[in-house]
C-alpha cells in the first residue's frame, strides 16, 4: 500500500469554477484527489489501480464522486469501474485491507467494506432497455460505453487510477463544460424514456447544486413526464427517499410542482411556500440533527384527505411503518377541532392522542393552523405520554378489587387522575382506590 499522504485540506468554494475554467489546460487531477479525500481512501485507490494494472485491467473512479471532486465538495462514496472482472479484483483487494465483500454475480459487482470505509466496484458495462421503465439488460463493455449509460453529463466522467493514468480525466460527453456552465444535461434524447426516474434525479441535482436544466433537457423532460407512469412503485419510492435526504428537499418538490412532475405522485400534493415554511419548521425543531425523512414525507402528505393518503401509500408502496405514520397523521388531523377545544383537560388530550405515533403528532403540531392544538400536541409529547401510574393489577387484587373488567376500569380512572394532577404519588393512588372501594 502506498505511503501516507498529506492530511485532508479544505478546498476553496470557488474550486469548481477554477477547475472548470482551467480544465482544458489540465491533464491530471491527482492533486485534487489528495486534497479532498482522506489518506486512507487515496492509498486504497493507488493500491487498487496498481493491482488492476498487474492483472492487465484498467480501473477508474467514476460518477458523482468525480463530479464533486471537481466542485470541491466532500463525497466519500467511492464508485470504481473496472474494464475487467470486478468481483475478482474485489476479492484480491479484500486480502490487502482485511475487509468484507458482498458480491452480486448477476451484475458482476461487489461492495468492499473495511474499517469505516466502503467502496463499490463494478464491471464496465453497457445497458439496453427492452421497454421504457424496465430494468436494463447488462453486458460487459468499455469505460466509454459505461459512461454512456449514465443519466447526466456531469455524472458521466471518470478518472483513471492505473499507474501512468492516475488522475487523468475521461469526459466523453462534455461534463466539465456543463459544470462550468452549471447545467444539468442528459446524454441522449431518449434518456427519460429509457428511465423516467432520471426526471426526479435531474430535479434533485438541479436544486442541490443550484444548477439549471439545460434547455433541450428541460424540453425533453416536459415531453416525457408521462413516462413516470412506467416506473415501479419501489423505484419511485427510492427517488423520493433520496430527495427527502437532501438538505432542502422542499426546493425539489417546489420545482417538481412548477414543471408538472409532482402531480404524478398525487394531484393534491403541494409544492409551494406553505411546504417550504413547514419543512423549515421541521428543521428548527429537529436541530442540530436533520429531520427524519418520515417527518418530511408526512408533512408533504398533510394536505391529502384520508382516501388520498391511502392512494399515495399505494403509489409508493410504502413500508408498514411509514404507511402507519401517514395514516396516523390523517387520523390526528381529523381530530384537530377537538384538540383545539378551550380548556381541554390533560386526560382529554391523552385520550385523543395515545393511539398514534410520535412522528405523526410532530407533523400535525407543525402543520396545524391552530396554536391551541399545536400546544396540546406538544404537551402530550413532552409530558403526558410519560406519566404512568404506580399500582399494578396485582396490587389492586390484593386491595380487594375483583379480577376482570373492574381492574381495567380502575386503572383507567387512576391514570386520568394522575394526568389531571388530582394525585401525584403511589400513596395518593392507594388512598383513591380505597375511597372508591368504600363508596362501592
Amino acid at each position: 500500500m502506498r505511503s501516507s499522504n498529506p492530511p485532508y485540506l479544505p478546498t476553496p468554494k470557488n474550486l469548481c469554477y477554477n477547475l472548470a475554467r482551467d480544465m482544458p489546460k489540465r491533464i491530471n487531477l491527482a492533486k485534487e484527489i489528495e486534497k479532498q479525500l482522506p489518506p486512507e481512501l487515496v492509498n486504497f485507490m493507488w493500491m487498487a489501480g496498481e493491482i488492476a494494472h498487474t492483472r492487465g485491467e484498467k480501473l477508474y473512479l467514476v460518477g458523482g464522486v468525480v463530479r464533486d471532486l471537481m466542485l470541491g465538495q466532500a463525497n466519500l462514496d467511492l464508485d470504481l469501474v473496472l474494464e475487467g472482472n470486478a468481483i475478482e479484483l474485489a476479492q484480491q483487494l479484500k486480502k490487502s485491507v482485511k475487509g468484507k465483500i458482498t458480491t452480486h454475480p448477476r451484475f458482476n459487482t461487489a461492495k468492499l467494506r473495511w474499517d469505516n470505509w466502503s467502496v463499490d466496484l463494478t464491471t464496465a458495462r453497457t445497458e439496453t432497455y427492452e421497454k421504457p421503465g424496465a430494468l436494463p439488460t447488462i453486458t460487459p463493455g468499455s469505460i466509454d460505453e459505461d459512461l454512456g449509460r449514465r443519466d447526466f453529463t456531469i455524472n458521466a466522467m471518470a478518472l483513471g487510477l492505473n499507474p501512468g493514468l492516475y488522475g487523468q480525466p475521461i469526459d466523453p460527453h462534455g461534463g466539465r463544460d456543463d459544470l462550468k456552465n452549471k447545467l444539468i444535461r442528459v446524454l441522449h434524447d431518449n434518456s427519460f424514456i429509457d428511465d423516467a426516474t432520471r426526471i426526479w434525479r435531474g430535479l434533485r441535482y438541479e436544486q442541490r447544486l443550484d444548477f439549471h436544466l439545460e434547455k433541450k433537457t428541460l424540453s425533453l423532460l416536459k415531453r416525457d413526464i408521462d413516462m413516470l407512469k412506467t416506473i415501479s412503485a419501489d423505484r419511485t419510492r427510492y427517488e423520493i427517499e433520496c430527495i427527502l435526504k437532501e438538505h432542502y428537499p422542499e426546493k425539489v418538490f417546489i420545482r417538481a410542482a412548477e414543471l408538472g412532475v409532482l402531480p404524478h405522485l398525487h394531484p393534491s400534493l403541494r409544492g409551494d411556500d406553505w411546504l417550504a415554511e413547514k419543512f423549515e419548521q421541521a428543521r428548527k425543531l429537529s436541530a442540530p440533527a436533520p429531520p427524519e425523512p418520515g417527518l418530511y414525507l408526512t408533512l408533504l402528505a398533510y394536505p391529502l384527505a384520508k382516501d388520498e393518503t391511502e392512494r399515495l401509500i399505494s403509489r409508493l408502496r410504502l413500508p408498514k411503518v411509514l404507511a402507519q405514520i401517514l395514516n396516523d397523521s390523517a387520523a390526528i388531523k381529523s381530530k384537530m377541532r377537538l384538540l383545539a377545544t378551550p380548556g381541554l383537560s390533560p386526560s382529554g388530550i391523552f385520550r385523543l392522542l395515545e393511539a398514534y405515533s410520535s412522528p405523526a403528532m410532530v407533523a400535525n403540531s407543525i402543520a396545524t393552523e391552530s396554536p391551541a392544538a399545536s400546544q396540546n400536541i406538544h404537551l402530550y409529547l413532552t409530558r403526558l405520554k410519560y406519566i404512568e401510574i404506580s399500582l399494578t393489577g396485582d396490587d389492586l387484587i390484593k386491595m380487594g378489587v375483583t379480577t376482570g373488567p373492574e381492574i381495567r376500569e380502575i386503572m383507567e380512572r387512576l391514570q386520568k387522575a394522575r394526568l389531571d394532577g388530582e394525585i401525584a404519588s403511589r400513596e395518593d393512588e392507594v388512598e383513591l382506590v380505597k375511597s372508591w372501594l368504600t363508596e362501592k
